[in-house]
């Protein structure tokens, strides 16, 4: 009997750690090692080398982010040391260990302005605190440079754990009579569970002799405005939405305007099919027992 691939999942209760636990049981030719903030403090960079001075893994999926995009205008610092730090020495470790390595990374490493779903190789060119610690841990990975290597950057995503915009618009939904919603940013809504199943997918299948970036979202597009409308939709919720701009809701961050990523590589590469992100919402949603 072939022993099983052990795969390290860091940020276990995070949206996509979260997800990846679940689906983690339908998966018996893995074992799994979760952790979290207090089995491994990403804060703190001199013990991380002391949890991986005991312990060896064939993948490390790192879930692990620093993901408040307005705060860390304010916390450069915590922002920098978990999304970059952080992600350099795992690279590292991977590298000396010959561990495979999924790290998860975000559309907003690039600027908003295209016309066009980024492909891969646009250029980044991150507005933010976040979106530029973001692409300083994905430099770190390619300067590293651990073979068996994916970055896989994402957007919008929402999950039945942690908190998003989905159950935001749920608790506003139910408390307002009307609510205004952003409509000139457009991307694409991605249900943590679908990426999840997606990388447990393809763990096998890894095998690259530098590091490989692809992009994953759920398919179709939308603003900020159609999300809130489709979750009020399918919830039976009777809250009035009215569409505003981006400058009548000022935030520390600047959000891209445009976020559409281009995922024909993940498909090709991997043979995977991507879900239509408002089949998976109506998913999400009756799993929040949303749906009557």
């Amino acid at each position: 009997m072939n022993k099983p691939i052990h795969i390290l999942v860091t940020g276990e209760n995070g949206q996509l750690g979260s997800e990846i636990k679940v689906l983690s049981v339908s998966y018996p030719q893995y074992s799994f090692t979760f952790t979290d903030r207090t089995t491994l403090d990403l804060s703190n960079l001199c013990k991380i080398e002391d949890f991986f001075e005991s312990k060896q893994f064939d993948a490390i999926i790192n879930c692990a982010a620093y993901t408040a995009v307005d705060k860390a205008e304010d916390e450069k610092e915590l922002a920098d040391t978990v999304n970059h730090r952080f992600v350099s020495m795992l690279a590292k470790i991977a590298k000396r260990d010959n561990s495979k390595l999924i790290h998860i990374s975000t559309d907003y490493v690039f600027d908003g302005n295209n016309h066009r779903p980024y492909i891969e190789s646009d250029p980044t060119d991150p507005q933010g605190v976040y979106g530029m610690s973001k692409r300083n841990g994905e430099d770190a990975i390619l300067a590293a440079a651990p073979q068996n290597t994916l970055i896989i950057r994402t957007s919008w995503v929402y999950s039945s754990f942690g908190s998003n915009f989905v159950k935001t618009m749920l608790r506003l939904g139910k408390e307002r009579d009307s609510l205004g919603v952003i409509f000139d940013q457009v991307g694409t809504p991605t249900y943590a569970k679908d990426l999840a199943k997606a990388i447990l997918d393809i763990v096998p299948d890894i095998d690259n002799r530098a590091p490989e970036i692809y992009h994953y979202s759920n398919e179709g597009v939308a603003s900020w405005y159609d999300f809130a409308k489709a979750i009020f939709e399918l919830s039976h919720i009777g809250c009035t939405l009215n569409p505003i701009t981006t400058d009548q809701y000022p935030t520390p961050a600047k959000r891209p305007h445009y976020s559409l990523l281009n995922k024909t590589k993940i498909k090709n590469d991997f043979t995977i099919t991507i879900p239509y992100w408002r089949d998976s919402l109506r998913l999400c949603l009756n799993e929040l027992g949303e749906l009557s």
